[in-house]
C-alpha cells in the first residue's frame, strides 16, 4: 500500500521540476492553501504570467488501471481563467517515468461530474446497484491522454484552452442525466471539441 503523503510529495517535485524545465519559477505552497498547490510565474516573458496550479498523483501497476479521486472540490467553478491542474500518473515500476495531464480547472470539473453522473445513471444497471454520491467522483487516465504534457495549455487563459476530453464526452454535458456540475461556465454556452 502507497503511503498517500509521500505519493502526493512525489507528484508535487516532480510537477515543479517539470515547470522549472519549461521555463517557469514555481513555489510550492504550504499545505492549507485552499486549491493551489503551486504558484509558478513565467520567467520567459514580459508580462510574468502567474499561474495556480493543483496538483493530484495517482499510482498503479498498469496506465490502465490508474484514475484519480475528485471530489466535489474538484467540480467547483473557477475562480478565474489561470487555474490549472496537473494530475500526475506514477507507475510502480521506478524505471519508468510519471506521466503529466495539464488540465484547465473547468476541464476537469466537467470531466469529473460526467465521468460519474454517467457511471451512476448508465442505462441498463440494475435500480440501487450504484449509488456513490459525486463526492467520490473518479475520473481515469485514458480520460485526460490529450492533455498529456501539453504545457503550453499553461500559455493561455482557461477559456480559451482547447477542451481536449473524449468526443462523446460532449454529448454526455448535454443529456439531461449526466450534465454539468452546479455553476460550470459551460452551462451558459458549451464549447465545441
Amino acid at each position: 500500500m502507497a503511503d498517500t503523503k509521500q505519493t502526493k510529495t512525489i507528484g508535487e517535485h516532480h510537477v515543479a521540476a517539470e515547470l522549472a524545465r519549461h521555463g517557469w519559477a514555481p513555489a510550492l505552497t504550504r499545505d492549507g492553501l485552499e486549491r493551489t498547490d503551486i504558484l509558478a510565474v513565467l520567467t520567459s516573458s514580459d508580462d510574468r504570467r502567474m499561474v495556480e496550479i493543483q496538483v493530484k498523483t495517482a499510482r498503479g501497476s498498469e496506465w490502465r488501471s490508474i484514475s484519480w479521486p475528485l471530489g466535489s472540490k474538484s467540480q467547483e467553478p473557477s475562480r478565474h481563467e489561470r487555474e490549472y491542474y496537473v494530475m500526475v500518473a506514477v507507475p510502480h515500476d521506478l524505471t519508468v517515468p510519471p506521466r503529466n495531464f495539464v488540465v484547465p480547472r473547468s476541464h476537469v470539473a466537467a470531466a469529473a461530474w460526467i465521468e460519474h453522473m454517467n457511471w451512476l445513471t448508465a442505462p441498463g444497471i440494475e435500480p440501487g446497484k450504484r449509488n456513490a454520491p459525486v463526492e467520490r467522483s473518479r475520473v481515469h487516465l485514458s480520460t485526460f491522454e490529450r492533455y498529456e504534457d501539453r504545457w503550453d495549455l499553461l500559455l493561455v487563459d482557461e477559456s480559451k484552452a482547447p477542451v481536449l476530453l473524449p468526443e462523446y464526452y460532449r454529448d454526455f454535458a448535454q443529456e439531461a442525466r449526466v450534465g454539468l456540475p452546479p455553476g460550470h461556465a459551460w452551462r451558459a454556452m458549451l464549447p465545441e471539441w
